[in-house]
């Protein structure tokens, strides 16, 4: 029996010439597999026809957007996921989800291999790699650019002598990965850190120099998901959608960094997530009133390191699902609604309100009706502060007292 390629199909012109690529290299039949996240763009049919003129045996087509928002947006949101304190984590977040349908696409169709578009360079490589060694631990994994040196010239070349129906140009100067969470864009001019992005970098948000009236919008969540918007239910993705398109309009969202990858060099990135960064400022707001405070300060180190462990392609890792059981514990407690106000590329928490909020108004107001017994404070200090005093009279006793004629001293 011919060996079996699955390979993760998106329609352009190097995965529709690495099917052909790759029979010829390895004489093995190719099954093209297409999966809808909300990248946009044509339908899967167009899709799945397209792999098979171009010479796959199978093409295997998923619909994966209300999975995707479900269960790793989501997921993400709750962990207020950001590397490096800015990256919304877009593209890590749907490897995954994609690697899920090529294993399954393996086993349906007998494949004992899975191939990949990633150069050597990037993280996506090891996202796809480690997802499909854990969830199928008897395929082997291979990447035409990265090992059977596919250069995009080479594309270029191969489609046009084998008629691929395919466009093909050398002209556009960026690599762009884009789903329902937001879009990254890379490489060409940007890789000089001095040039600034010009204006046709953006899509999914507009120039927030010139943006329209501001837009407030009332997020509800219940347990850390957002269920409404402006009182209107909304499954995660719309919810996503919408806000995509309302905070996109602000010029919300758009992320410029030079991002420490996995494989270990620096790299310019631009982003624009503007319904990710709209619900992830809600959601931080939503925690700060309804965590206890050791919990939330907890919290944020358990956020960052599964942050970490999502970047570096660890998503099924049993780490990861230790860390999503404590979140889901955090999260029960986490709902009620956001007033945000949306305008010039800023998402302003306006108002908050929850059920089970732990701001208690008569603890809080130094007006009358101040529940607060002030009494309590000076035995409190005392205790709070007697390690601190202890350790110091010992400094005295062995060193004598600190000079502190010159503080605060301004010369």
């Amino acid at each position: 029996m011919t060996d079996r390629i699955v390979l993760a199909y998106s329609g352009g012109l190097d995965t529709s010439v690495a099917i052909g690529w790759i029979a010829e290299a390895t004489g093995a039949e190719v099954i093209a597999v297409a999966v809808d996240v909300g990248q946009g763009g044509e339908s899967l049919e167009t899709v799945r026809q397209r792999a098979l003129d171009c010479g796959a045996v199978e093409a295997y087509v998923a619909d994966a957007r209300d999975e995707f928002a479900e269960q790793y947006c989501m997921p993400t949101l709750r962990a207020n996921g950001l590397y490096m304190d800015a990256y919304p984590l877009v593209s890590a977040i749907s490897r995954p989800v994609i690697s899920k349908h090529l294993v399954a696409a393996a086993q349906q169709f007998g494949a004992t291999t899975v191939a990949h578009g990633c150069t050597g360079k990037g993280n996506d490589q090891v996202r796809f790699e480690v997802s499909i060694q854990t969830l199928g631990p008897e395929l082997k994994c291979i990447a035409p650019v990265r090992d059977l040196a596919l250069t995009r010239d080479k594309a270029i070349d191969y489609a046009t002598a084998h008629d691929l129906p395919i466009e093909t140009t050398k002209k556009n100067p960026f690599s762009i990965d884009q789903n329902v969470w937001g879009r990254a864009v890379e490489t060409g001019f940007l890789e000089d850190i001095w040039n600034g992005p010009t204006k046709d970098v953006y899509d999914y948000t507009d120039d927030p120099a010139f943006a329209p009236a501001p837009d407030v919008v009332t997020i509800t969540f219940d347990q850390g998901v957002p269920v409404a918007l402006d009182g209107e239910t909304v499954t995660a993705l719309q919810a996503i959608e919408q806000l995509n398109r309302r905070a996109g309009a602000q010029g919300v969202g758009r992320i410029d960094i030079v991002e420490d990858r996995l494989v270990g060099i620096k790299s310019r990135e631009v982003y624009e997530a503007p319904g990710a960064m709209a619900m992830i400022a809600a959601h931080r707001e939503l925690e700060n009133i309804t965590l206890e405070r050791e919990q939330a300060r907890f919290k944020k180190t358990v956020d960052q390191r599964w942050t970490e462990l999502v970047y570096d392609g660890q998503w099924f890792s049993p780490l990861k699902a230790n860390l999503d059981a404590f979140i889901d514990e955090t999260q029960k407690y986490v709902s009620g609604e956001i007033r945000l106000e949306l305008h010039a590329g800023r998402a302003t928490v306006l108002g908050r309100r929850s059920e089970t909020s732990l701001y208690d108004f008569n603890l809080a107001t130094y007006d009358t009706g101040d529940t607060f017994d002030q009494s309590s404070a000076r035995g409190f200090i005392d205790i709070y502060g007697l390690s601190a005093k202890t350790a110091s009279q010992r400094e005295e006793r062995l060193h004598g007292k600190p000079d502190l004629s010159g503080a605060g001293v301004q010369k």
